[in-house]
């Protein structure tokens, strides 16, 4: 196996990141983290109770655009999922 150059040195396992690089990479994410963090912080301060009751609205809805049939309408098929564990169990 052959070293291969990286940008911080000589990294002789192509596939697993060197100590180096794996904190750079811990530490970029954190970084994201809290800038993430900090972001969703001030999106939600600046959020109107209108706005958060839309989205929630909106997110509710999307269940009702999928077509349904009559069946699942009136069952959710848990009885009759239960039922057919119980005969397995049965000795």
């Amino acid at each position: 196996m052959h070293a291969m150059a990286t940008a911080s040195g000589l990294n002789d396992n192509p596939i697993m990141p060197s100590e180096t690089q794996q904190r750079a990479w811990m530490a970029q994410w954190n970084a994201a983290r809290t800038a993430l963090r900090a972001q969703r912080a001030t999106e939600l301060r600046a959020l109107s109770n209108e706005r958060a009751l839309a989205a929630a609205d909106a997110l509710l809805s999307i269940g009702t655009l999928a077509p349904v049939s009559e069946n699942r309408r009136t069952s959710s098929g848990l009885v009759h999922q239960q039922a057919l564990f119980r005969r397995r169990a049965a000795p």
